[in-house]
């Protein structure tokens, strides 16, 4: 059903959704996929259902298709992300005229599993520097650049994707601060302190010249034939760390940046301050390390005192 061929009205309406996100939004290619994948699902349901043009889409068409939805094994979080996708699109579609009214302002999913997130303790995460610095010291520019990958990651909570894609200016030494580009194309100055600042150096000095070449450009971490470094080959590298690591849940880049946050708030951080350095949109979604910290003071009492 899902794949089915939509009728062209509706055809046009992805398409004039997937340019408004890529344009006006500027979503990542991934996010746009995501988006797409869902409105596409929904309006091949409605067409299903008798639905050709857009302002056939009613509340009830939406909340069957969320039923299906759930029926087929959708995760709560999955049906909320869907729920919202709903709501955007159908939105944009009253401000563009093409239905006068928003059927989904009455749609209700449910709430998304609040999970937190992998945190590395103080000690592992020591644990694991140690060794990189270690590797690097031999001097392999792969060792080099992966030392100072991972101390930028935590040492700024930088999302894979703005890691990877930034480049050599975007960093000014003198300050110690980068510029970054994150999500919807928005830009930030976040701080990083002196074992990331030597790690940077020494990449800089003894890592990236060995790697370079014609085609390397302004990137900042190269790969081993000079190409700009790639999202997965970061995976793959804290991957292996971790999994050297053995006494940790975290998985991926995603934990180093969990590390920093909650780690910052441990210390007395303002909320709003690492709001800014995360770069979240929402304070809401900065709210979520409140919780691992609080948990992580609960586990501690439990531990400590007597009558816990």
């Amino acid at each position: 059903m899902e794949n089915q061929e939509l009728p062209p009205a509706l055809e046009s309406a992805v398409t004039a959704f997937g340019n408004y996100l890529a344009g006006e939004r500027a979503r990542s290619g991934h996010t746009l996929r995501a988006y797409l994948s869902d409105i596409r699902s929904l309006l091949s349901y409605a067409a299903s259902e008798g639905v050709t043009e857009l302002p056939g889409l009613e509340l009830g068409t939406l909340r069957r298709w969320l039923g299906a939805q759930s029926e087929a094994g959708s995760s709560r979080s999955t049906l909320a992300r869907r729920s919202a996708t709903t709501r955007s699109f159908t939105a944009w579609a009253v401000r563009e005229e093409l239905i006068t009214a928003d059927p989904s302002l009455r749609l209700k999913a449910p709430k998304k599993e609040k999970s937190l997130p992998g945190v590395l303790q103080s000690q592992q995460l020591t644990r694991l520097l140690a060794s990189l610095e270690e590797a690097a010291a031999e001097g392999a520019p792969l060792a080099v650049r992966n030392r100072a990958m991972v101390e930028l990651l935590y040492a700024t909570g930088l999302r894979v994707g703005e890691l990877a894609g930034m480049d050599v200016d975007d960093f000014n030494p003198d300050r110690r601060t980068l510029r970054v580009i994150g999500k919807g194309n928005k830009e930030r100055t976040v701080p990083y302190g002196v074992p990331a600042a030597v790690a940077l150096y020494d990449w800089l000095r003894k890592g990236r010249p060995r790697l370079a070449t014609e085609k390397s450009g302004a990137a900042l971490f190269l790969g081993i034939r000079g190409n700009r470094v790639d999202q997965r080959q970061v995976r793959e590298v804290v991957k292996g760390l971790f999994d050297a690591l053995g006494d940790t849940s975290a998985t991926g880049p995603h934990a180093l940046r969990h590390s920093a946050a909650t780690h910052l708030l441990d210390g007395g951080a303002d909320l709003r301050a690492v709001q800014e350095i995360l770069g979240h949109s929402s304070l809401a979604t900065t709210q979520i390390y409140t919780h691992v910290s609080v948990e992580r003071l609960r586990k501690s009492y439990q531990q400590a005192h007597p009558r816990a």
